[in-house]
């Protein structure tokens, strides 16, 4: 049985997907407060939002991306191909549903792309900064018993505290 394409239902569900998008934004957001403020005590939780948030935006994504097939089935078409047999009132307003929703997306991209570069600059600093203090070592750390520590610092914690 061949299912018949629902424009209420394709609005609605990029709303939903746009309203996710936000509340990740804001999750992710407080991630990177969090980071900068090395406040850990509730990080866990706070990633475990991002994550269940993440999930939930999949669960909307498919769900377009099934709403859409049943427009169009050629997954490579672009959006805006699958859309322009619709009517021209239904066509600009899921033209800008999606706008929006894109814009939502590379806000995201540029928090996460600011984010990723600020980590790795601190990881290069962390790492320039025990070369200096143990030149001996060559750049190595080692553990307590001795073998030797993978250089890539994701589980390096400095304590500031004096």
């Amino acid at each position: 049985m061949k299912e018949i394409w629902n424009y209420d239902a394709c609005v609605e569900v990029i709303k939903r997907e746009i309203e996710a998008l936000k509340k990740i934004f804001l999750a992710q957001d407080n991630v990177r407060q969090g980071v900068l403020a090395r406040e850990w005590a509730d990080f866990e939780e706070k990633t475990e939002d991002v994550k269940n948030l993440g999930e939930e935006f999949a669960a909307l994504e498919e769900e377009r991306a099934r709403l859409f097939n049943i427009l169009d089935s050629d997954e490579s078409k672009p959006f805006y191909a699958k859309i322009s047999g619709l009517p021209f009132a239904e066509q600009r307003e899921l033209s800008r549903l999606y706008r929006e929703l894109k814009m939502e997306t590379l806000k995201i991209k540029a928090l996460n792309d600011n984010f990723m570069a600020y980590l790795n600059e601190a990881k290069a600093v962390a790492s320039a900064y025990i070369e200096a203090v143990y030149p001996a070592r060559g750049g190595k750390m080692y553990t307590r018993n001795g073998s030797k520590v993978s250089q890539d610092l994701k589980s390096m914690v400095f304590n500031s505290q004096f």
